[in-house]
């Protein structure tokens, strides 16, 4: 199949990217990280998580974030919801879309969320129907799609099932995740052609982690597959505290240079994400992760 001529990127940096960070990073710095990252041309910016502060401090403030946020039209800025509180705090900061997250491996739904696979599911239907109802539009994350840090190999049908149910209860797209960043080009393209016998390959987006450094070449593996959205974060921000030496999200900056470099549109300004890698980053006192971002810095780009 031909490579898409565009692809959407679903920025995950002030989410995903910050909530298992040890440094507390200032509200209003999160604010400018969105706007940002929204002014650089991202048309998605998942803005935050409506989760317990408890368990995800970095998060608490994320009603804040989302009041404060001047929203660009045409932007999405979805958030995070686990459960029905969730909901409706996010109802209630105005937003628009939201994304439950669900897991192809028993192990990790149990040490991640508390429950199994199929309580899971049970959980996130009466917020998924209570979103749709309310007019917002839900995406669905599946973590674990490779590989788990408990179980090790995930049978590709097993994430197709999941990932099914997600699409059935009326996910508009599900985000396929290797969150410990261990898969290979070939086995995240046999898995991506398997889940798309379940779920149709437009509903579907990638969301990998860089932990052996095979996101990029994950990434080009099931472009031709034909999916046409991938998640990404500013800087490679992330990690997953479930998964000991996990990495972050693959860099947004990486993606956009690669997806540039094969004449694949995205309408991401890359040297406007890269200054802004570069700033959080300094927020967070280390360097970026990302390999384009450095390169870019060292040309003085």
């Amino acid at each position: 199949m031909p490579l898409p001529q565009r692809v959407r990127i679903v920025e995950v940096g002030p989410r995903d990217g910050l909530q298992n960070e040890a440094v507390t990073v200032p509200t209003a710095a999160k604010v400018e990280l969105v706007e940002r990252l929204a002014g650089a041309g991202l048309p998605a910016v998942e803005a935050g998580a409506f989760v317990s502060p408890k368990w995800v401090p970095q998060m608490a403030d994320s009603a804040e974030v989302l009041k404060a946020v001047r929203r660009r039209p045409g932007t999405d800025y979805p958030v995070l919801v686990p459960n029905l509180k969730g909901l409706q705090a996010a109802l209630d900061a105005g937003v628009e879309e939201i994304a439950v997250f669900g897991a192809a491996s028993e192990s990790f739904s149990q040490r991640n969320i508390n429950c199994s696979i199929a309580e899971s599911l049970e959980r996130f239907a009466p917020v998924v129907a209570g979103a749709l109802e309310r007019g917002l539009r839900v995406r669905g994350y599946v973590s674990c799609v490779l590989d788990c840090p408990y179980e090790g190999p995930v049978a590709p049908e097993r994430v197709a099932e999941v990932s099914a149910r997600l699409a059935g209860m009326g996910c508009y797209e599900v985000s396929l995740g290797d969150t410990i960043g261990t898969g290979t080009p070939t086995r995240a393209r046999q898995m991506v052609e398997t889940v798309a016998r379940s779920v149709p390959v437009d509903r579907l987006a990638l969301h990998f982690h860089d932990t052996y450094g095979q996101a990029v070449a994950n990434i080009l593996a099931c472009l031709e597959t034909g999916v046409a959205v991938v998640d990404s974060s500013v800087a490679g921000l992330g990690g997953c505290p479930y998964a000991k030496g996990a990495s972050g999200n693959v860099a947004t900056e990486d993606v956009v240079y690669l997806l540039h470099g094969l004449g694949i549109q995205t309408g991401v300004d890359l040297q406007a994400v890269a200054e802004t890698g570069r700033w959080i980053s300094g927020i967070l006192g280390r360097e970026t992760a990302s390999k384009a971002g450095r390169a870019l810095a060292a040309r003085g780009a």
